[in-house]
């Protein structure tokens, strides 16, 4: 891996790195130890899908999809998340990046109606245990070395926009509010390692999709492109409620 390439790439300058408080020594040395594991993760995230959620009807979902995190993406996150909070990631180097990094593994599942998530969420939570002793509070001190453990090691969050009408049941799961997007999202250790699942309907993985192909990173700064997508952002946000709409129109209709 080139150094000026991956700075170049994610317009980063070497003052990045010092605030970082990383070598790219060390950076180098997590890369070629994640190429270690990357297989490994690649078989944990088949058998995760295998075993929980290839029965779509079962899970309470339309459709899914995964993938393992690259290489770059990952020593981007790293240096970004160093810098933000210096504290929390200050003993992360090449011999414990995994237990740091939720979302080596990212599974992503989808549902047609912004109501369902109650059904993907009860199913989840009933498979894995989710006790809030189990939630992680030190990446370190907290990560359980046992790879036969599989539990739910962070507490289910939703997030929803800002005005939306009521969708969550705060009993079920944390409810973050004043984001620009609705989605579930759960940290599940399993076989060794962290598994991240976000739920979203699939009218938010379409403007989700769009926004991080046009919008994300590169161009942030374009006020036009951010302006734009916020107008999407408001129209997947109404196409999810108009879905909901017609299905309940056609219950009240059929039903009666």
């Amino acid at each position: 891996m080139d150094k000026h390439t991956f700075l170049a790439t994610y317009k980063l300058l070497e003052s990045d790195l010092t605030q970082a408080n990383i070598s790219w020594e060390e950076l180098d040395l997590i890369a070629k130890e994640y190429h270690k594991i990357e297989q490994t993760l690649r078989e944990n995230g088949k058998s995760f899908i295998d075993e929980y959620l290839y029965d779509i009807e079962k899970a309470g979902i339309h459709s899914y999809r995964y993938r393992t995190k690259e290489t770059e993406h990952l020593l981007e996150k790293i240096i970004r998340k160093k810098k933000e909070a210096p504290e929390k990631f200050a003993e992360l180097d090449h011999s414990n990046f995994y237990k740091y990094i939720t979302d080596m593994i990212g599974i992503r599942v989808f549902y047609l109606y912004r109501e369902d998530w109650i059904n993907f969420h009860r199913y989840i939570t009933s498979r894995f245990e989710n006790d809030p002793a189990r939630y992680i509070q030190n990446r370190l001190e907290d990560f359980d070395e046992n790879p036969l453990h599989n539990y739910i090691a962070e507490r289910p969050k939703a997030y929803k926009r800002t005005g939306d009408s009521k969708i969550y049941d705060g009993t079920e799961i944390e409810i973050i509010t004043d984001g620009i997007y609705r989605s579930l999202h759960y940290i599940i250790k399993y076989k060794g390692y962290y598994i991240e699942i976000q739920g979203r309907t699939l009218f938010e993985e379409g403007w989700g999709e769009i926004d991080h192909d046009i919008v994300y990173k590169e161009v942030e700064n374009d006020e036009m492109l951010r302006d734009y997508s916020k107008l999407l952002n408001r129209l997947s946000g109404l196409a999810d409620e108009m879905s909901s709409y017609f299905r309940r129109m056609k219950q009240q209709r059929y039903d009666d």
